[in-house]
C-alpha cells in the first residue's frame, strides 16, 4: 500500500546526475515546487561542470539546492580514517554522503510527512530496496523506475527542456559524481578516466601512492584477477598496463557508483 497521497513534502536525493535532476522535475510535478527539497552532499571533488548543471537545475526547476558537506573530500576521509576506500569499504560514501544525508534528515525530515525520491532509472531497480531498508521508516520511491525510464531518456527529456547535459555524460562516464573518480569504480572506467581526463587521473594516483606510503598493508584502489588471483593493481600499474600490455586487463568491469547504500545490503 502506497502512502503517496498522505505526504506532503518530497526529499529529492540530488546528486548533481542526470537521474536525479529528472526525478526532481517529477517531484515538482507531484508535489509542487514549493513542497520539494533538493538535498545535495558534496564531497568537495566533484567536476565544475556539476555545480553549473546544479545551478541550471535550480534554475529551472525555481528551487534552490540545499548543499550539506563534511569538509573533507575522500582522499582526506581515507587519510583520516587510515584506510583506503574501494568496492569492499566505501567510507567515503558512508560519511560524506550517507551520515551527512542522514544527519539532515533526522534534523529537518519526518516520515510521517515527507517522501523521499532517488534518481534511480529502469535498469537499476534492484537497488533500490537496499535504500529503502536503510532509510525506513520513510517512503522511498524511484520515479524513473516507476515511469520505466532509462538514462537516454532522461537525458532527453533534459534537452527538451533546454538543460545541457554534464560534461561527463558526453564524455561516456556512467555517472557524474565524485569527478568521474570513485573507488567502487571498476578497470573499464578507469581506462576512461585515464584517457578523458589525464591530468585528474595523475592526481589520484598520486594521493593513492602518498596512502601506499603510510601504509603497512598492501592497498589499493582496484584489483588484479589475472590467473584467478585477487591482488592489488595500483593506479600506477594499470596505467603501465593500459600503455603496454592492455590484454591483461578487464575493461568490461566497470563497477557502480552507489553511494546511498552500504556494499554489504547493494
Amino acid at each position: 500500500m502506497t502512502r503517496t497521497l498522505q505526504l506532503e513534502r518530497c526529499i529529492v536525493m540530488f546528486s548533481g546526475g542526470a537521474a536525479s535532476a529528472v526525478s526532481a522535475k517529477m517531484a515538482v510535478d507531484e508535489f509542487g515546487k514549493d513542497n520539494v527539497v533538493l538535498l545535495f552532499a558534496d564531497t568537495l571533488i566533484e567536476d565544475a561542470d556539476l555545480y553549473r548543471f546544479n545551478d541550471d537545475v535550480a534554475e529551472w526547476l525555481g528551487i534552490p539546492i540545499t548543499r550539506v558537506a563534511d569538509g573533507r573530500t575522500p582522499w582526506e576521509v581515507f587519510f583520516s580514517e587510515r584506510m583506503m576506500g574501494s568496492s569492499r569499504v566505501d567510507h567515503c560514501s558512508r560519511i560524506l554522503k550517507r551520515d551527512i544525508l542522514d544527519l539532515w534528515m533526522e534534523e529537518n525530515a519526518n516520515p510521517e510527512t515527507d517522501a523521499i525520491f532517488i534518481g534511480m532509472d529502469a535498469t537499476e531497480s534492484h537497488r533500490l530496496a537496499g535504500v529503502q531498508g536503510r532509510l525506513a521508516p520513510f517512503v522511498v520511491r524511484s520515479p524513473l523506475d516507476e515511469a520505466g525510464l532509462w538514462k537516454e531518456s532522461v537525458f532527453n527529456i533534459l534537452r527538451d527542456a533546454g538543460l545541457r547535459i554534464p560534461r561527463l555524460y558526453e564524455m561516456g562516464f556512467p555517472h557524474n559524481n565524485c569527478g568521474g573518480f570513485c573507488v567502487k569504480a571498476g578497470q573499464g572506467h578507469f581506462k576512461m578516466l585515464l584517457e578523458k581526463l589525464p591530468d585528474l587521473y595523475a592526481e589520484h594516483e598520486a594521493k593513492e601512492g602518498a596512502f601506499r606510503r603510510i601504509s603497512k598493508k598492501d592497498v589499493s584502489i582496484l584489483r588484479d584477477r589475472t590467473g584467478g588471483k585477487v591482488s592489488p593493481l595500483t593506479m600506477k600499474e594499470f596505467r603501465r598496463r593500459v600503455e603496454d600490455e592492455p590484454q591483461t586487463l578487464d575493461l568490461l568491469e566497470w563497477g557502480g557508483c552507489n553511494c546511498m547504500t552500504p556494499p554489504e545490503v547493494e
